[in-house]
């Protein structure tokens, strides 16, 4: 328990060094300092910084990936109208999901992409592949066309989610407005569903 506490904390203090300071200024000495523990016992417990980056980015993705599966499971259901649903999920993932400091997080350790040790691409990718094997479901019972769920979630999310994002990025969402934001994401399932349906 002892020892699940002290990966806890090297985890934490990580988390906040990388995101406050970036992947290249965090030395593990400041991590350490940061999780009052030894640089040995962070060496024990993470093989160097970059294993140390890597855990830390999958555990804030495994946080995004568990609420974008509740966004999925909850909003594109079997019977429901597709408009409606689509229609549905951007919003809950660009007004709930996105919003949360997880997703800060995410972001923050993800930017500038040159930062990030190339190691840790395949992390991030995660979340859109969820959306992807829906949409696959969705092609297989005729309701989209979808020669490749990869490419239609692309340009899914860029027409609802990354719009979204972008009305929101310098401002809260109550003070980009509601109503703006629902619009963005009608706009762009009418023209997703123009080009897959």
């Amino acid at each position: 328990m002892r020892s699940e506490r002290k990966r806890a904390a090297i985890l934490d203090a990580a988390e906040a060094l990388f995101v406050s300071e970036g992947y290249e200024r965090t030395s593990v000495d400041a991590i350490a300092a940061r999780a009052v523990v030894s640089k040995r016992t962070v060496y024990d417990y993470f093989e160097d910084k970059q294993g140390l980056f890597l855990r830390v980015l999958e555990r804030v993705d495994d946080a995004l990936v568990a609420a974008v599966r509740e966004a999925i499971e909850q909003e594109i259901t079997e019977g429901r109208d597709l408009r409606e649903a689509l229609t549905a999920f951007a919003s809950h993932v660009a007004t709930e999901t996105f919003p949360s400091s997880t997703y800060v997080t995410f972001r923050r350790l993800g930017s500038p992409r040159g930062a990030v040790p190339p190691s840790a691409e395949h992390v991030r990718d995660r979340p859109e592949r969820l959306l992807e094997e829906r949409f696959a479901r969705l092609a297989a019972s005729g309701q989209l066309r979808v020669p490749d769920p990869r490419r239609a979630v692309q340009h899914f999310t860029a027409l609802t989610i990354a719009l979204a994002l972008d009305a929101t990025d310098d401002e809260p969402a109550a003070a980009a407005g509601q109503a703006e934001i629902a619009a963005i994401i009608s706009d762009g399932v009418d023209a997703f569903l123009r080009a897959y349906r």
